[in-house]
């Protein structure tokens, strides 16, 4: 038997967010209230950046104080925008990581400023070729600077960088990472899209990661791990999914990924389409109230 869950760590794209959409379904809605509502912290984790991921989270009645795991852990912020933690990459770091990865695909820096250049890259045109969908969604907060390492000056560092291209290209990417002389000052995780031949590589400060953001939370709240949910449907989820005590993946994962969970024994939620969050948040729920006692009616 699993202790009730006092927190619940949710990924955002292709988790709680539908195919294709930047909008919560209202079940999903429904369900992260309720959860709140029934003393359960509600805390997203994520690969986006605060400032995309807030405003996807606005207008629902969710809590001002609910944490905000951005930038695959380097940006922790509430959703009423109190920072809570940040980390960043050093600016020579990110140099030598441009010379390195640019054979592989689209490099993009990304700078803790809203607004203009708070996403930095060089090609625009082979960015759009590989990841239209993101050039456009963010095309208001994109500088283009060539070369990328003229944006990487000392003293104004990033918070992470990310190389985007084909599944293949990202593991040979990945690869040539781990055995570079920067392997011991970049934290790397993988998110691939199978269906769209899609795979994105996020350069991290070392250590960073979904994982190290969700333990610090859970360790100022005073949450067990066994208390902790988390909920993720890709490669850069696996590090919470493989902590926390009671760990869904979606149905929607890669097939690799579904296989792994089966071999972990983690639980599996419907897919993002079908609101998968609510159903596991609903049953959560269900678990934390206490059973009806049955009492006999007098003669």
């Amino acid at each position: 038997m699993h202790p009730p869950v006092r927190l619940v760590a949710i990924d955002m794209d292709g988790t709680l967010l539908p195919s294709f959409s930047t909008a919560i379904s209202r079940r999903n809605a429904q369900a992260l209230r309720a959860a709140q509502q029934a003393g359960i912290t509600v805390a997203i984790a994520t690969g986006r950046r605060a400032s995309y991921t807030a405003p996807l989270l606005e207008g629902h009645g969710l809590r001002a104080d609910m944490p905000l795991i951005t930038s695959n852990g380097a940006v922790v912020r509430t959703l009423g925008g109190e920072p809570m933690d940040r980390c960043h990459m050093d600016a020579r770091v990110g140099r030598g990581l441009c010379a390195l990865l640019r054979p592989f695909g689209s490099l993009v820096f990304t700078f803790d400023q809203p607004g203009r250049a708070e996403l930095v890259l060089e090609d625009l045109e082979q960015a759009h070729g590989r990841i239209a969908l993101w050039v456009e969604a963010n095309r208001g907060s994109i500088e283009v600077v060539k070369p990328l390492e003229d944006a990487l000056i000392d003293g104004e560092d990033p918070i992470q960088g990310m190389v985007a291209g084909s599944i293949q290209a990202m593991r040979e990417a990945e690869k040539s990472l781990k055995a570079s002389e920067w392997a011991s000052e970049c934290e790397c995780t993988r998110t691939e899209y199978p269906a769209r031949d899609i795979s994105i590589l996020d350069l991290l400060p070392p250590g960073i990661s979904k994982v190290w953001a969700l333990e610090r939370l859970a360790a100022r709240l005073g949450v067990d791990r066994r208390e902790v949910m988390a909920i993720g449907d890709n490669w850069n989820d696996f590090g919470m999914l493989e902590w926390a005590g009671q760990p869904y993946v979606m149905a929607n994962s890669s097939s690799e990924l579904r296989a792994t969970a089966k071999l972990n024994g983690w639980k599996q939620a419907p897919a993002n389409d079908e609101d998968g969050v609510a159903v596991v948040l609903e049953r959560a729920m269900a678990a934390k109230r206490p059973p009806m006692i049955l009492t006999e009616e007098p003669a």
